[in-house]
């Protein structure tokens, strides 16, 4: 039967359940943070907000991104309630074709090919007058870190201590470094790992050796994996070395696996996509191949 969260509801902007989903794997109690239950769907929105925010004090009208679909409806959202100006770059045929970004009120431009071909439009977009780049890596990347690092001062408000370990959707691997700074910061020593979808990132396909990009034909994106696909991490050599130090790992999860854990969170009341999903069929995948033990925090990325 569903398990009940700890947070039964989001008590302030920043703040999502916290779903006791039990012994998922035997003798492992695994905790799911909902980071979807924002009102973009999105775990991005508290560093879309930050982003946001920073913009505005340094005077710019609007905020330029590219977006796999997380980002840019979680930027849409914050610029709209910010009365800013939003352009989302977004690579044809993904997501929902920026339906949801349309409706928030941002400016949706589709360009042909990859994320990092989106990336490099938002850049050339950014130069406009008044105009900032907003993306994870670009002049605002502190806000960005901080945005995504509040999960660490929410999870430690609802802990009596430290978890086993924390896994964690790894695409350009933002989250993952924004995380490892907030762990420090709380004095909290936690494994960080990381989850990505299979052969289809440098950070899952470079791990443990040195961080190498893909072929940019060599990653197939589906319907099922499209946030998790990169054949550049933007933040990969950095993310992989945050892993490292916590003496975490990194895995992969294909799409097959995306969609039993995106069904297995069902049960639970979390309804993330399958790619949402791929911290957990990480942890999955893990436990049939190592016995796990302690608590264990999954965290849930988009819807």
């Amino acid at each position: 039967m569903p398990a009940s969260p700890l947070t039964t509801a989001p008590t302030d902007a920043y703040a999502t359940p916290l779903i006791d989903a039990g012994e998922l794997v035997p003798g492992t109690r695994i905790l799911i943070k909902d980071e979807t239950r924002y009102a973009s769907g999105s775990h991005k929105e508290p560093a879309a907000r930050a982003v946001v925010s920073r913009a505005i004090a340094d005077g710019y009208r609007r905020v330029v991104i590219a977006t796999c679909g997380n980002y840019g409806r979680a930027m849409a959202m914050a610029c709209a309630a910010a009365e800013l100006a939003c352009t989302v770059v977004l690579p044809t045929g993904w997501s929902d074709g920026g339906a949801f970004m349309r409706d928030a009120g941002a400016d949706v431009h589709l360009v042909p090919g990859s994320y990092e071909d989106a990336v490099d439009e938002s850049r050339s977009l950014a130069t406009e007058d008044g105009s900032i780049d907003g993306n994870v890596d670009g002049p605002y990347v502190d806000a960005v870190f901080d945005g995504h690092g509040v999960v660490v001062h929410a999870l430690r408000a609802a802990l009596t201590e430290p978890p086993a370990a924390l896994w964690i959707p790894v695409g350009n691997g933002t989250t993952i470094i924004a995380v490892h700074r907030q762990l420090r910061a709380v004095g909290w020593s936690v494994p960080i790992n990381g989850v990505g979808s299979a052969a289809n990132n440098p950070v899952v396909t470079s791990w443990p050796g040195e961080y190498r990009m893909l072929p940019p034909d060599g990653v197939v994106t589906t319907d099922h994996n499209q946030p998790l696909v990169n054949w550049h991490a933007l933040q990969g050599p950095e993310a992989m070395a945050a892993v490292a130090a916590t003496g975490g790992a990194i895995f992969g999860a294909d799409d097959t696996e995306l969609l039993a854990a995106r069904d297995l969170l069902a049960e639970h009341g979390a309804r993330p996509t399958p790619s949402g999903a791929v911290a957990l069929a990480g942890l999955l995948g893990q436990a049939r191949r190592t016995p796990l033990t302690g608590t264990h925090v999954v965290l849930l990325s988009g819807r």
